[in-house]
């Protein structure tokens, strides 16, 4: 596809997302993939903040889904794609990734906040901060396996994802073709 008929593609998206990654974002998802046309690209226009990357992660597979029964279908990130939406982005390989002219990456470390109360005989505390270790940990290699999805083919590394997210990694739309973490900028 040359050019211009990927850009005609691309600027009428067939599925609009606007707002937090949530349950709400991922019925209204289903909802519009539902009333989707079901044969020929799929463009799936993004703008959020962020939100939970668990169900951005099932977005992600519902595309891997759609894409292993041999569908195509473009990521298109608009004005913002910051936290789950970068994770919902490595869903797609780089050459359908799009981000449109400002539009801003953010990708950065997973979030928890939990106070830990312990109480009760040793062992059962014991193992209530094993539980959280665990969780911790099973975290983090969901989290890093996303980085991984996210740099495969571009000219960045696990390892320099991992140095720079805990500092919330801003890149910009011409800075992330630049690296190519996207295929252009719209």
């Amino acid at each position: 596809m040359d050019n211009d008929d990927r850009n005609a593609v691309l600027t009428a998206p067939q599925i609009r997302l606007v707002g937090s990654v949530d349950e709400a974002m991922y019925a209204e998802f289903r909802n519009q993939l539902g009333a989707s046309p079901t044969d020929g690209p799929l463009v799936i226009a993004l703008t959020t903040l962020g939100g939970n990357p668990e169900i951005a992660r099932a977005m992600a597979d519902d595309v891997r889904l759609l894409r292993e029964a041999g569908r195509t279908i473009y990521f298109l990130g608009k004005a913002a794609v910051y936290s789950a939406g970068a994770t919902f982005m490595a869903g797609f390989p780089i050459a359908c990734r799009f981000l449109t002219q400002d539009t801003t990456l953010l990708i950065h470390e997973r979030q928890i906040s939990r106070t830990i109360s312990l109480s009760g005989p040793l062992r059962s505390c014991t193992n209530q901060l094993k539980a959280a270790l665990n969780e911790i940990e099973q975290s983090i290699a969901i989290e890093e396996a996303g980085f991984r999805a996210l740099a495969e083919g571009s000219k960045v590394d696990l390892d320099e994802i991992r140095e720079k997210a805990p500092d919330n990694w801003y890149l910009g739309c011409e800075k992330a073709k630049e690296l190519g973490l996207i295929a252009d900028v719209i």
